[in-house]
């Protein structure tokens, strides 16, 4: 999977085509990610002693197929590729232009 925690990425498909947000789980052997304000699910939990009911909306897992890796520097969204150096390390690279992810 080549998108990872703390990315910013676009949402490309679904409700919440064009949505932009930070990663902030992955599921890869689900291949689902799971995106801060996209998917919004309500949950009800029920009162206890302790704690009163209420409702709660949380975001929900998407398929990672529907997302794309966003550069906030240049405004856009792309693909994302491997790369390896001379050194013997991979990185991720843009497929538009080329430049290293990290």
């Amino acid at each position: 999977m080549k998108i990872k925690k703390g990315d910013t990425v676009k949402v490309i498909a679904g409700k919440d085509r064009g949505m932009t947000g930070k990663v902030l789980k992955t599921f890869p052997k689900d291949n689902k990610v799971v995106v801060e304000g996209v998917n919004i699910q309500t949950k009800h939990a029920k009162a206890t002693r302790n704690t009163p009911a209420e409702i709660k909306h949380i975001e929900g897992p998407i398929d990672a197929s529907n997302v794309m890796y966003y550069d906030t520097k240049q405004k856009q969204a792309s693909r994302v590729g491997y790369q390896v150096k001379e050194d013997g390390k991979k990185s991720r690279v843009f497929k538009k232009t080329g430049k290293t992810i990290d």
